[in-house]
């Protein structure tokens, strides 16, 4: 397996392996095509450690597939978590894995590959595909798209110094995230990022860090601080405790939603999921999800993990109509692809053909 170090000012391209597959085009459409599957991993430097209660890292790592059917070329990115014992290694094993399927299609690929990576940086890419053969990909979704969505910039977890510091840095976003650890320090946290950043809309994640105890002590107070969304304070494994505790504050779903079978376990322990692609196993699963979310009152945070634009142009589909919006995974990096997304003042615009969909 090769791999592709992308650098501050320079990006080289590269690729461990490729594959043809016959792939049965949906009625319509041409109805046999040979594609070629090419996945590399890729790994982008971050502006700064980004830290959350699991650790910390400098870098990310990304695996990038490209599908072509000789004429056009479909993109897709899926981003590794380590949370789910996932490796670039493991999954490009699984996207070699598909090439002897000869009748892919989005459908197939729900069956054929569990939700992760693997299976997200397969299903944009034939999403992306499609659209470059016909029409853009909310067209084919049939879903409205805003042309600026807002989202939240997220805050590493640090001192309340630095956290405040880091808000003053970004304190013309509208709003921030941040994240917490479960220790004494947590509500000085965000104390000193309100004092340092008096307008901002914050939002906190904790990973699953906290304890019940933990909970009861800082939610009254977070709640004077004007925090407006807690996202996943508890083990996904532990998360019952949420149905014996007041919820002054809304609680989201995060590790403990990744598909729309998670959703009938949530409906009484939280208010809000967290939807990201790396989770769902692509675009096509986390439409359902959407849908299945709303028609159980759930409300809906669009997030990502820390990934390039090539990541975040398919959860832009979702955003439009989002509760709250998290896809800062390209502001967290040294530089981001060629014809990235543009993010202004907190605003995500339009992604160009260039890029996806």
């Amino acid at each position: 397996m090769s791999l592709v170090i992308v650098e501050a000012e320079t990006a080289s391209a590269g690729s461990p392996f490729n594959f043809e597959i016959v792939w049965h085009v949906p009625a319509g459409r041409v109805s046999l095509t040979t594609l070629k599957i090419e996945a590399k991993e890729e790994i982008w430097p971050l502006n700064h450690p980004f830290r959350i209660s699991r650790g910390s890292r400098t870098e990310t790592c990304v695996v990038t597939v490209s599908i072509s059917d000789g004429q056009y070329t479909g993109r897709g990115e899926g981003v590794p978590i380590a949370r789910y014992n996932q490796s670039a290694d493991s999954v490009l094993a699984q996207i070699e894995s598909i090439q002897v399927i000869d009748d892919l299609d989005r459908d197939k690929l729900q069956q054929l590959l569990p939700p992760g990576a693997a299976r997200n940086a397969l299903d944009c890419a034939l999403w992306d595909l499609e659209a470059k053969r016909c029409k853009r990909t909310w067209e084919l979704a049939n879903i409205p798209i805003a042309d600026q969505v807002e989202t939240s910039f997220t805050i590493s977890l640090d001192t309340p110094a630095r956290m405040a510091d880091a808000a003053t840095a970004a304190i013309d976003l509208p709003i921030l995230k941040l994240k917490l650890c479960g220790d004494d320090g947590d509500l000085a946290r965000v104390e000193a990022v309100r004092a340092a950043a008096p307008n901002p809309r914050l939002l906190i994640d904790a990973n699953e860090s906290w304890s019940p105890r933990h909970y009861r002590n800082t939610v009254s107070g977070l709640k004077e601080l004007g925090v407006e969304l807690i996202e996943q304070p508890f083990p996904a494994d532990a998360d019952d405790v949420l149905e014996t505790l007041d919820h002054p504050i809304p609680v989201c779903a995060d590790e403990s939603c990744h598909t729309t079978i998670d959703l009938p376990h949530l409906k009484n322990r939280y208010e809000a999921i967290n939807i990201k692609l790396d989770k769902t196993g692509g675009l096509t699963e986390a439409l359902q999800l959407y849908q299945g979310a709303r028609e159980n009152n759930f409300k809906i945070l669009i997030g990502c993990m820390v990934c390039t634009s090539l990541s975040i142009a398919p959860a832009r589909l979702l955003a439009g109509n989002a509760d709250w919006v998290d896809l800062d995974g390209p502001l967290l990096l040294a530089r981001d692809r060629d014809s990235g997304l543009p993010y202004r003042s907190g605003r995500i615009g339009m992604p160009a053909r260039e890029l996806w969909g």
